[in-house]
């Protein structure tokens, strides 16, 4: 589908390439994984979350799911640009999980930008801030597919819902699943981990970054029983047959039987976790 591009001499694999060429990555085909990190400091260390983007190319058009953060959007622009440049279907769709910053930061500049550009899923209250694009939002409620050509993007059950808006995407040809906050989880910039699929992040403890990130970001997890979802999850994707997942806040997942129970693993320990609040505590002196 797409022009290959004029390289040197090929690498082995993806950790022989340097971090600021690794993106954007094609992680199914047709399927590519775009923008960038935001670091965060917690208990003496620098963590990095995605925010990520992903595009979605069919025959006929392309779908943006989620549009970062704010400060990413001269990222995600440029990576788009580089894939329209090498053959990659217009953008036509934009699908975004849920209104929160991380997801949704950018919705305002990719309309702008892409004027053809329609925003899809619950469009609950964007009309609010983006009054002049109105018209060009569509509600999709679950099971409702948008076509791009050869495949499309399904909405789907969000288990893991951070807003009663919440809709996770799901691309039909590749089984590709956009789950937004689930399965999120924070990785090391000194260890390479940018730009890598969960398992290529050798040195990744997923069990400990999901539990820390479900542990600051996810509260209402400490009030559910986290078997319950895990169970959920596991429906989910079996009934989709889910090959690659795909999250907004970490790696790509690209082994879904060895490593989903490994994040499944976070969430349940984060669940038994007493609370420690958003902020480092200091004792103060007497």
């Amino acid at each position: 589908m797409l022009d290959k591009p004029k390289t040197g001499p090929k690498t082995k694999s993806m950790l022989d390439t340097p971090v600021a060429k690794r993106m954007p990555r094609e992680i199914a085909p047709g399927v590519f994984w775009i923008g960038d990190c935001l670091a965060q400091r917690h208990k003496g260390k620098v963590y990095h979350g995605y925010n990520a983007a992903f595009l979605v190319a069919g025959d006929d058009a392309s779908i943006l799911v989620e549009t970062g953060h704010p400060k990413d959007f001269p990222v995600i622009e440029r990576h788009m640009n580089e894939l329209f440049a090498r053959g990659v279907a217009p953008l036509k769709y934009l699908f975004v999980t849920h209104q929160e910053t991380p997801h949704c930061g950018g919705l305002g500049r990719v309309l702008k930008t892409y004027p053809d550009v329609l925003l899809c899923g619950d469009v609950s209250d964007y009309h609010l801030a983006f009054p002049q694009y109105e018209h060009r939002m569509r509600w999709m409620k679950e099971g409702d597919e948008i076509d791009l050509g050869g495949r499309s993007l399904m909405a789907v059950e969000p288990v893991i819902r951070d807003l009663r808006t919440t809709w996770w995407g799901f691309d039909t040809r590749e089984r590709v699943l956009f789950p937004g906050d689930g399965f999120a989880y924070s990785h090391y910039h000194e260890d390479g981990h940018c730009g890598l699929v969960a398992e290529e992040a050798t040195s990744l403890d997923l069990p400990d970054v999901s539990s820390t990130f479900a542990d600051l970001a996810l509260f209402w997890t400490k009030f559910a029983d986290m078997n319950v979802y895990c169970d959920r999850l596991d429906h989910l994707i079996e009934r989709l047959g889910v090959k690659t997942i795909a999250p907004t806040h970490g790696l790509p997942i690209t082994n879904v039987r060895a490593t989903v129970p490994k994040v499944q693993a976070g969430l349940k320990a984060a669940a038994l976790m007493p609370e420690s609040g958003t902020n480092e505590k200091v004792v103060l002196a007497e």
